[in-house]
């Protein structure tokens, strides 16, 4: 299954794009699902032939699932009463939440994401990392094997139901949805207005994407016919056209023509990505400890990331890199494990090859003594 996420700043005509690329999608023959949050911007895009459109709305998805777990969860916990469905209030960011299990369920040829907001797609983005990373704070596996021992000594009737079960049922709902995810290698699409405030923005989303192993594929850029339109339109051109150059950094840019009226059919929609066809780009490649002047070094790309937005921790066995407002703990490697952190450098930054270089050496209260002995024997590699 292929999947295509589209984000862009405010305002950028992110899901007008996503409805076209379904659209030409389904129009292709593949069974393709349009996943949005928004009012879609045409009419009767559910009647096209292959297409399916969900609206996914927090509210709703939430009344759903309180509505089939209240009951098993007034069951364990009599002592409570339990609000019906229509009065729960849902926790903020639940929205989200809630795309990231209709894709995770999603059963289609192609499925195009309608992202929303870069703001939203990145908590979208990070989703699978941090969902990993709570149910192994809260239930480490050793755990969730006595977890899953005691749900089934309830179900046979030899242990009576008690407040613990009632969250050891979530587990398996969690890892579940981990397990069927599709946000991760998701070829993800950027909209944008050409105008300066959108470089930055694209350059933090690309850093962003990055942290969590995603690249951006395209940029579909709304250009106006500037020569249209007098002295304006050349000083409004001139813009257009550096900030379209600048954006060629972050991906290969599509340029949409904008038009007077906004679309007023399918056919109306399919035509405005005529012309576009992104390229696929390689992932970004997952970090890997590699020789370095006789110890090791880890690489994590973070394109356009400046020194300033980067900070790095060790925590037990993960290395915790933040970017701006967006964090992921990556677990370390078996080797790795065994190593002290020598420090970190970003390289290039604010430039499309940035990238945070860490450095490991073996941790002697956890390497055996011979093994020491034969790293320190060991030829260290030639620097330039």
């Amino acid at each position: 299954m292929r999947t295509v996420l589209l984000t862009g700043p405010g305002g950028s005509g992110t899901t007008t794009l996503a409805a076209s690329a379904a659209v030409r999608s389904a129009r292709s023959g593949a069974r393709t699902l349009l996943l949005t949050r928004q009012e879609l911007p045409v009419a009767g895009l559910s009647d096209e032939p292959h297409l399916d459109v969900v609206r996914v709305d927090g509210q709703t998805s939430l009344e759903q699932l309180w509505g089939g777990a209240s009951g098993a969860v007034g069951a364990v916990l009599p002592q409570l009463t339990l609000p019906p469905a229509s009065s729960v209030v849902p926790l903020p960011g639940f929205a989200g939440l809630a795309l990231f299990a209709e894709l995770a369920r999603a059963d289609a040829d192609v499925v195009v994401v309608d992202a929303g907001p870069l703001e939203t797609a990145a908590d979208l983005v990070a989703l699978p990392a941090t969902l990993r990373w709570w149910l192994d704070q809260l239930m480490p596996p050793g755990l969730r094997a006595l977890g899953a021992v005691r749900t089934a000594a309830v179900a046979s009737g030899v242990v009576r139901p008690g407040p613990m079960d009632a969250a050891l049922g979530v587990v398996p709902v969690l890892e579940d949805l981990v397990r069927r995810e599709r946000v991760t290698g998701a070829e993800v699409w950027l909209t944008a207005c050409p105008r300066s405030a959108a470089v930055p923005a694209l350059r933090s989303a690309a850093a962003s994407l990055a942290l969590h192993g995603l690249r951006p594929a395209a940029v579909l850029a709304r250009v106006l016919p500037t020569e249209e339109f007098g002295e304006w339109g050349k000083q409004r051109g001139v813009e257009q056209e550096t900030v379209l150059a600048a954006l060629g950094e972050v991906a290969p840019v599509s340029r949409i023509p904008e038009g007077a009226p906004a679309p007023a059919d399918a056919d109306e929609l399919t035509a405005l990505l005529t012309d576009v066809d992104p390229s696929a780009r390689a992932p970004v490649a997952v970090p890997a400890p590699e020789r370095h002047e006789g110890a090791w070094r880890l690489t994590v790309s973070l394109p356009f990331a400046e020194r300033s937005a980067v900070h790095l921790t060790r925590w037990a066995d993960d290395l915790v890199v933040t970017v701006g407002d967006s964090r992921r703990s990556l677990p370390l490697d078996p080797l790795l494990r065994r190593c002290e952190v020598t420090g970190g450098r970003l390289a290039d930054p604010g430039t499309a090859a940035a990238r945070l270089e860490v450095g490991f050496r073996a941790d002697p209260k956890l390497w055996p003594a011979d093994l020491l002995a034969a790293e320190a024997m060991a030829p260290k590699e030639e620097t330039s």
